[in-house]
């Protein structure tokens, strides 16, 4: 059986501000109406495999659920990884999910979710060229038909064909330029797309036999695992003794079975603000230009707007992204450099290299749209049937309006409906919640005020989602 397997686990910093480390990129709409994620499921359509396996951050567990139940699919498993160990782990971990589900020697086809195909055709056609030899034990790696000397990724360089494959006689880190035109010039050499297919027993005994302390650890830390709701919840006592690797060190370097099928197919892992730009459509200039943006004298750039008008005057090759909180200004030629920046604003203690303005909980949204001194206005958005916590403040009390919607609110003993325009006030001290018992989405201003506003002055009495948070401030 072909299982597919989505490595859904990267914090693309180097799209931020519209990809951070509790929101990434693989989780937006970045070249059409669906996410990356959505994009990489839905691009299975056609192909006889099951339902995938997603390998995702413990933060993104109920974002991932629903943007699969927004297209109408399911997952095989949902495996949380607790802390980030690069895709030699996450990959074994999928293969011990895909294994305890069925009792054959499934079928991985290892796909990362943030990736662009623009040809699907294509890229199932590779898949199923791919098929065969992995059966047969190889693991094969897709290799890009390069379509110029990138500098910014690894290279494969093919060796003796193999039917529709060529045995890999080289992994080459990334190059020069002089090397990268070499390579494009001589056309033996592939982007290294770190996309994979192999069977799940072959590749775990592979890492068995070159990493075998990744192996014994992710072996023990799926045993572990206990089930959350629809998640497969690994336990972080076992897994953090996991060292980080990839796949490439770890296993296809090593291995004496490493196959390469070339792949042609509009393929782009986004990596960068230029890559992107370069993957989007663009006008009779050679722009982009998504939100509201007015653009004059203005070549090769890429305008995003997320919540107000950008104008942009006489702009050569330049990237400006707006978002509510945020604003990005740079040169193309300096778009690897945005890390830079995230890795300050980390350094300066700033939410903003962690999480939007607004904020997705697995019962909807808040999104905080003033605050000052002692006050803090956040507007909820609550889908049909999501339930906050119950809880308390030790620090603030809360004001709720309704704008739109019904709200079920649990207050100290009592429980009452709210309706449009209708209000209510939450005490310092008092447990509450909010329901959402409609079929459409509930819309609440809701007004704290006190000493402290802080996201760690919760305390959780009673939780659906079965979530776990800092300590309360007392």
């Amino acid at each position: 059986m072909l299982v597919p397997v989505v490595l859904s686990g990267g914090a693309g910093t180097r799209l931020w501000p519209l990809s951070r480390e509790l929101y990434p990129k693989q989780l937006l709409p970045l070249v059409g109406a669906h996410t990356m994620l959505q994009e990489t499921v839905l691009r299975l359509t056609g192909l006889a495999a099951s339902a995938p396996v997603v390998v995702c951050n413990e933060a993104h567990r109920f974002l991932v659920a629903e943007q699969l139940r927004s297209i109408d699919r399911s997952a095989r498993a949902i495996v949380l990884e607790p802390a980030g160990r690069n895709t030699a782990p996450a990959i074994a971990l999928a293969a011990h999910a895909a294994l305890a589900a069925d009792e054959g020697d499934s079928l991985l086809l290892v796909l990362p979710a943030d990736h662009v195909i623009a040809d699907v055709a294509a890229f199932q056609s590779a898949v199923q060229n791919a098929a065969g030899a992995a059966r047969d034990g190889a693991l094969v790696t897709f290799g890009v038909v390069p379509g110029a000397a990138e500098t910014g990724f690894g290279y494969i360089r093919r060796g003796q064909i193999m039917g529709s494959a060529y045995r890999i006689a080289e992994f080459v880190e990334k190059p020069d330029p002089d090397r990268a035109a070499q390579f494009l010039a001589s056309g033996e050499y592939y982007w290294n797309s770190g996309m994979f297919l192999f069977r799940a027993r072959r590749y775990l005994e592979e890492l068995e036999r070159f990493a075998p302390d990744i192996a014994s650890v992710c072996r023990a830390s799926f045993a572990s695992a206990t089930r959350d709701l629809d998640f497969t919840r690994i336990d972080i006592g076992a897994f953090s003794a996991c060292r980080s690797e990839s796949i490439d060190y770890a296993v296809m370097e090593k291995t004496a079975d490493a196959v390469v099928v070339p792949l042609d197919a509009g393929w782009s892992d986004v990596g960068s603000w230029a890559s992107l730009h370069a993957a989007c459509e663009r006008d009779a200039h050679g722009n982009t230009l998504r939100g509201d943006v007015i653009v004059e004298d203005t070549q090769g750039s890429y305008v995003y707007s997320e919540s107000r008008l950008v104008a942009a005057l006489g702009l050569r090759d330049y990237v400006v992204v707006e978002t509510k909180d945020a604003v990005l200004v740079v040169p193309k030629s300096r778009v690897q450099d945005v890390k830079r920046l995230v890795a300050r604003l980390k350094a300066d203690g700033r939410y903003e290299h962690s999480l939007h303005r607004e904020v997705f909980r697995p019962w909807g949204s808040y999104d905080s749209i003033d605050n000052g001194e002692r006050f803090q206005v956040k507007r909820l958005v609550v889908r049909p049937g999501g339930v906050l916590s119950l809880q308390m403040h030790h620090h603030r009390a809360e004001h709720w309006v309704v704008v739109s919607g019904t709200a079920r609110i649990t207050r100290a003993d009592e429980t009452f409906l709210l309706e449009e325009n209708q209000s209510t006030y939450i005490p310092i001290g008092v447990r509450h919640r909010i329901e959402n018992p409609g079929r459409i989405a509930l819309h609440i201003i809701e007004v704290q005020s006190g000493s402290y506003l802080g996201e760690d002055d919760i305390v959780r009495l009673e939780d659906r989602y079965g979530r776990q948070d800092p300590q309360p401030r007392t």
